[in-house]
């Protein structure tokens, strides 16, 4: 299975977030990453797919917004509209996360559904037939820079034992030093954010990250 890494745009500077992009795509990117906070599901409001639909000229690497709103099919398509090929929900956002995933594929996009780290496993676990990739958050959602959750590692192996195939991706915490505990739990899409930020240059700590996955 590819191992891949989706640098999210969270924790940059968003004066320059033209660049900051440009950079991650130039860098060998898999994925951006865009982090969609409404203030409701998390406190925090972060953008909208304006926002996303702006820096879609800049290049072909494909994006994914990670929607952590209460009412995230009210957004589905405005976000396929600006160019997301990958829009992941909150299975704790929706009673009807089947029917959500179903139209996300019927739009053609890529369905992604999301757990907490204080959620089961258990919740995803009907829909994985359903969805294209399902995204462990190893730190509670809303801010950048937390602490890695390692209880979080558990649903990553639970979710790799029951969808072999699947793409699993974490978000939270991750580093050259937790990234190699994620991928052994089963992982594979690596999301990062504020580690990014902090190094030298997005394309250095992309550079570390690849090395980290091996």
């Amino acid at each position: 299975m590819r191992l891949q890494l989706a640098p999210s745009v969270l924790s940059c500077d968003l004066s320059r977030l033209a660049q900051a992009v440009a950079e991650m795509m130039d860098a060998g990117a898999d994925w951006i990453h865009f982090d969609v906070m409404d203030g409701q599901f998390v406190p925090p409001i972060t953008f909208g797919d304006q926002m996303v639909a702006s820096l879609r000229p800049l290049g072909p690497t494909p994006f994914e917004a990670h929607l952590m709103t209460l009412t995230p099919e009210r957004h589905f398509e405005a976000f396929a509209r600006a160019g997301c090929q990958r829009i992941i929900f909150h299975a704790e956002a929706s009673p009807h996360a089947l029917r959500l995933a179903q139209s996300l594929r019927d739009m053609g996009v890529q369905a992604g559904v999301s757990i907490n780290p204080g959620s089961p496993p258990e919740l995803v676990r009907p829909l994985l037939e359903w969805v294209d990739l399902v995204l462990v958050m190893t730190v509670n959602p809303g801010w950048g820079g937390q602490k890695f959750v390692p209880t979080a590692l558990d649903s990553v192996r639970a979710i790799r034992s029951w969808a072999p195939e699947l793409d699993i991706e974490v978000d939270g915490g991750i580093d050259p030093t937790t990234l190699p505990l994620v991928r052994e739990a089963g992982a594979n899409v690596f999301v990062a954010g504020s580690f990014l930020v902090r190094s030298p240059s997005l394309a250095e700590g992309i550079r570390r990250l690849r090395q980290a996955c091996g």
